[in-house]
């Protein structure tokens, strides 16, 4: 067992750094480790003493880190964390896309209490690369570490996690998708919205850029409940493409609002969870955290 004078706290990271990390920060880093920690283990259950040992926390504190972030408990967290936990929600959480089509759900969706207001961008401006645009940008602290947020006059267009792309790249992959935009650093005024999104205590407008294909594919992907995922197969027959797989995972892994807009519960058919833009680490945290909100709620 990790004795406390050898724990990971805030205070170590400020040591090793020279900078204090954001508790958001903090927070992601521990449940990555725990990520590693369960996947090394090969499907065994870790006691709490154990995982606290791989995490470099006494198991008290990592228990109250754990019902903190997640609302369970470590060992309930592991079980969705297990390898296999993306088969098991396509088993019992397999959502229908037409049906929630057939009900008039596309283009609005019900996300973490929210109401998302959708607006797509029209293909002329799409092609134009974002020229005459101005889009606000900021770094804010997110259940899975630094976000990267940016937004039009009209809502939120790009949303980005740098837990394991690192700010830098996440930055440029996010400009090189709107080259001729004018990006202005204003984290102040994207704050409130920003907040009351990952609180999910507040509506989200979103303003979509994207080609055709990808809006169609992105609009599917709102109407996956909580809890929920589906297949790209399952994807391509909603949007009317049955045969279009491939292209509606090149879709999904370029969508742009990451979270908000869920490509993280778009899986394989086979169970495998596929790829996703800002690592598989984070995706396999979006699906264990939402499936412990989904129980908890």
């Amino acid at each position: 067992m990790t004795a406390p004078d050898t724990e990971f706290t805030v205070e170590t990271a400020t040591q090793m750094t020279g900078e204090e990390p954001s508790e958001g920060h903090y927070h992601y880093q521990v449940i990555r480790r725990a990520i590693t920690a369960i996947d090394a283990a090969g499907g065994e259950p870790l006691s709490l003493d154990h995982l606290s040992d791989a995490v470099g926390l006494s198991p008290a504190h990592l228990q109250r880190l754990f019902s903190k972030w997640a609302g369970v408990s470590p060992k309930r967290y592991q079980q969705y964390l297990t390898l296999d936990h993306a088969r098991r929600l396509l088993r019992d959480r397999l959502t229908t896309l037409e049906t929630a089509n057939a009900l008039g759900l596309s283009g609005t969706g019900r996300l973490h209490d929210l109401f998302l207001t959708w607006e797509a961008m029209s293909p002329g401006d799409y092609a134009r690369g974002g020229a005459g645009l101005t889009i606000r940008w900021g770094w804010f602290d997110s259940p899975f570490d630094r976000a990267l947020v940016m937004a039009t006059p009209r809502g939120i267009c790009g949303l980005a996690f740098a837990a394991e792309t690192g700010e830098e790249a996440a930055m440029a992959d996010m400009r090189a998708r709107w080259p001729k935009a004018d990006f202005v650093a204003d984290r102040a005024s994207l704050a409130p919205e920003v907040q009351a999104v990952f609180a999910g205590s507040g509506a989200a407008r979103l303003h979509m850029i994207g080609a055709p294909f990808q809006i169609k594919v992105w609009e599917a992907l709102i109407t996956i409940p909580t809890g929920r995922v589906t297949t790209y197969s399952e994807i391509a027959g909603a949007i009317g493409s049955p045969r279009a797989v491939r292209a509606v995972g090149t879709a999904v892994g370029r969508n742009p609002v990451s979270w908000l807009i869920p490509c993280h519960r778009a899986l394989r058919k086979s169970g495998g969870l596929g790829g996703y833009h800002w690592g598989l680490p984070v995706k396999r945290a979006m699906l264990a955290y939402e499936s412990a909100r989904t129980e908890v709620g």
